[in-house]
């Protein structure tokens, strides 16, 4: 089995995009729930460019899973994303700075496309972890929601797995050595949760998608 573990690099009012860690720290655990499995993690340019030359390419090596990690700052919460909708955000520039000039991604009638992992399994998976879970049917307007619908589409194909997660930014400390510690906490927190969310999705592939 082939997973790829995305995440993505700093934009325009996230200079650290945590995101990209989660990612690498995933693909380096090793667990009994993960023999057999290859892993590799991908760090995106936070830019549509980026999104557009590198997912294509991605998902034309048909892996068994494409697991992606974005952050959402205005979230205390980690968001496990059901779906993607035809919209983007004509205010907020990526961050090599484009601006899109169209509001939708596809023109036409093009609505909102849903992941195919059962989410129950999912939230499942995430009891009694310390960062607190939603469903989510909104993943915004910005990158993270194109990078969604790009892959979604583009996995209807080769029946690659699909999901998104949105994580919740660092509650910022007063102190610098209060705020190092506190942020090495919650990435140990959210590595736990990401590790939980990898290992019912590979066993939903395992024996929901066969190929």
């Amino acid at each position: 089995m082939r997973v790829f573990l995305v995440g993505f690099g700093p934009f325009p009012g996230a200079p650290l995009n945590p995101s990209a860690v989660l990612a690498k720290e995933l693909a380096r655990r090793r667990r009994p729930a993960f023999a057999g499995v290859e892993r590799t993690a991908h760090v995106f340019p936070t830019t549509y460019t980026a999104i557009d030359r590198r997912l294509p390419n991605l998902l034309a090596q048909n892996p068994d899973i494409l697991l992606m990690f974005g952050l959402a700052r205005r979230q205390g919460r980690l968001c496990i994303e059901m779906q993607a909708r035809n919209v983007r955000s004509v205010l907020f520039p990526d961050a090599a700075g484009y601006r899109p000039q169209s509001g939708v991604i596809a023109a036409g009638r093009h609505g909102p496309l849903r992941a195919s992992v059962p989410f129950a399994r999912l939230l499942d998976a995430l009891r009694g972890c310390p960062i607190p879970v939603r469903l989510s049917r909104d993943a915004g307007r910005y990158l993270c929601n194109y990078a969604y619908w790009r892959a979604l589409r583009c996995a209807a194909d080769n029946r690659t797995l699909v999901q998104f997660i949105h994580i919740p930014p660092l509650k910022s400390g007063s102190r610098p050595r209060r705020r190092s510690a506190r942020h090495a906490a919650w990435l140990r927190q959210l590595l736990t949760a990401a590790e939980r969310l990898l290992v019912a999705v590979i066993a939903v592939r395992r024996h929901s998608w066969p190929r």
